[in-house]
């Protein structure tokens, strides 16, 4: 599929997959995604985070996720909604919300929650700072092309957000930053794991005691 003549566009374009505002085309199209044995179909559009198809960061941590039924989950940062979705659709039970900064983002999240009847709580928010309440899992794919700082700062206010057993659950390469956000974690939580690890990228999860 084509998303047109996108590399002319994006030459000129400052805005990031986390800006807030998106003055690009919106024109939304359907990828498919196959993951965790799963396969379906996602509206997505220029200006948010791998808009083509699944990223495989994306991928390793949807396959590696640790989530109980019923458990609380935010999908921070969500793009499209690819992460949280895929998450549902292996367990339905889950108490499923979704926020991120990008309103594009969120509106093609909308979307596509429509697009497969499913119900969660769409959040537009500049990290947590929209976001009040606690978590059982808080699945991250870090902005890393926004800084270090912020991802340290996910992280931080991930901690915050959690309840008592909860976890935070982060993708990235090791060998691009990834031992750096871990490192962070285990300063912050006290503890970091590698609960899955696959095509250079690791999945870390740091456990609220």
């Amino acid at each position: 599929m084509s998303f047109g003549n996108e590399k002319r566009e994006e030459q000129y374009n400052t805005q990031h997959y986390f800006s807030e505002k998106q003055d690009s085309s919106f024109v939304p199209k359907k990828i498919t995604v196959s993951v965790a044995g799963l396969r379906f179909e996602l509206f997505s559009a220029k200006g948010v985070f791998s808009k083509r198809e699944l990223d495989p960061g994306s991928k390793v941590l949807i396959e590696s996720a640790v989530v109980a039924s019923g458990a609380r989950t935010l999908d921070l940062g969500c793009g499209y909604g690819i992460v949280g979705i895929s998450i549902k659709k292996k367990c339905p039970s889950v108490d499923l919300s979704l926020s991120d900064v990008n309103e594009r983002a969120l509106r093609l999240t909308r979307m596509n929650l429509e697009l497969h009847r499913m119900k969660a709580k769409v959040i537009h928010s500049d990290g947590f700072s929209n976001i009040g309440e606690c978590f059982d899992v808080i699945l991250l794919n870090p902005p890393q092309s926004a800084g270090k700082d912020v991802c340290f700062r996910l992280i931080k206010e991930s901690f915050s957000h959690l309840c008592s057993g909860g976890s935070l659950q982060l993708v990235a390469r090791p060998s691009k930053g990834g031992r750096t956000l871990a490192y962070n974690m285990k300063d912050v939580f006290g503890n970091a794991s590698v609960i899955g690890k696959r095509g250079g990228f690791s999945v870390y999860m740091s456990v609220k005691s």
